[in-house]
């Protein structure tokens, strides 16, 4: 069964009583993919239907705007995750400040109980939910009772040993460390955009780069440097590498994400990229000269090739 999206809770249309677990879900990591998986199993085991129940934006989005938070996936590539877990129903709810004051009560009836139609939840020993998030676990499980659904608890044990959590995977993003966020996630880290017009520098250099817009302000970005990378382009992986930064030396000032492509001769503006990023090459600096940039580039290269060597032999 392929994967239904229901854009809010009162979209829901599910067929059978559900199986049910609560989350953001940003970076879709190690421990996200263990509860997905007991999801996906009680579900067949008990002849229900799986949801995971989501939102969006980000709760903090909403009422800390303040953090300027980014997010690891923008929501499209958070579904296109989900998608491949096997799990059946896939609940975006709008996050707002009017959700927000719902009381735990509210919740679990109005939402869990009579939307989703939800015979057992499976979430953290942790998790909090309801109006000024006052409600826990033990809450939920008094509710089950009264409303007739199971509870099953992910212990604080079994979360310690995955030990991942999307605050990790970001500020290991944020300090270039993408390997380290990769395998956090057990997948690569990728930027999703259109191709658009550049200074044209690159191709001055005989390094013609595809200039990468991501309209999601809310995405988060790589530490500035230079990064090896790889996309799928007309169905064939090409690699290449990536160069996030304000190009100090010829008097960049606002942020660009340039991708060169080795073994690619194509125009490729306009087109929608997904790349991912697979190891971090340097900082980006600002060289005493074009001519010592072009050298450094060209030491770039030579790393990215070796590593691609190294590890996707082709």
């Amino acid at each position: 069964m392929a994967l239904k999206i229901h854009k809010g809770a009162n979209a829901f249309k599910g067929e059978k009583q559900t199986v049910v677990t609560i989350g953001t879900f940003d970076g879709v990591h190690a421990g996200h993919q263990k509860i997905i998986k007991r999801l996906v199993g009680a579900a067949k085991i008990e002849n229900l239907e799986s949801v995971i129940f989501t939102f969006f934006p980000h709760p903090r989005m909403v009422l800390q705007k303040e953090s300027g938070l980014k997010l690891i996936n923008t929501i499209e590539e958070r579904t296109e995750i989900l998608e491949k877990t096997g799990i059946d129903h896939l609940v975006v709810h709008p996050f707002t400040q009017q959700f927000s004051r719902l009381t735990a009560q509210e919740f679990v009836r109005d939402i869990l109980v009579n939307r989703l139609k939800a015979k057992k939840v499976i979430i953290g020993y942790d998790h909090r939910f309801g109006r000024n998030r006052t409600a826990d676990i033990n809450t939920l499980k008094q509710f089950g009772e009264e409303y007739g659904f199971d509870v099953e608890e992910i212990t604080k044990q079994e979360v310690d040993q995955v030990a991942v959590s999307s605050t990790k995977i970001r500020n290991a993003l944020l300090e270039g460390r993408v390997e380290k966020a990769n395998s956090y996630m057990q997948s690569p880290f990728s930027l999703t955009g259109k191709v658009v017009k550049g200074r044209g520098l690159g191709k001055e250099f005989n390094y013609p780069t595809a200039n990468l817009n991501i309209e999601e302000d809310y995405k988060l970005i790589p530490r500035n440097g230079v990064y090896v990378v790889c996309s799928k382009i007309d169905g064939k992986r090409y690699f290449g590498m990536m160069n996030i930064g304000t190009n100090p030396t010829v008097g960049g000032k606002d942020q660009t994400i340039e991708t060169y492509f080795f073994n690619l001769d194509q125009d490729l503006y306009d087109a929608e990229l997904k790349i991912e990023m697979l190891v971090r090459i340097r900082d980006e600096k600002k060289f005493d000269s074009v001519n010592a940039l072009k050298i450094a580039m060209k030491q770039d290269e030579a790393f990215s090739r070796q590593y691609i060597k190294d590890n996707y032999a082709q």
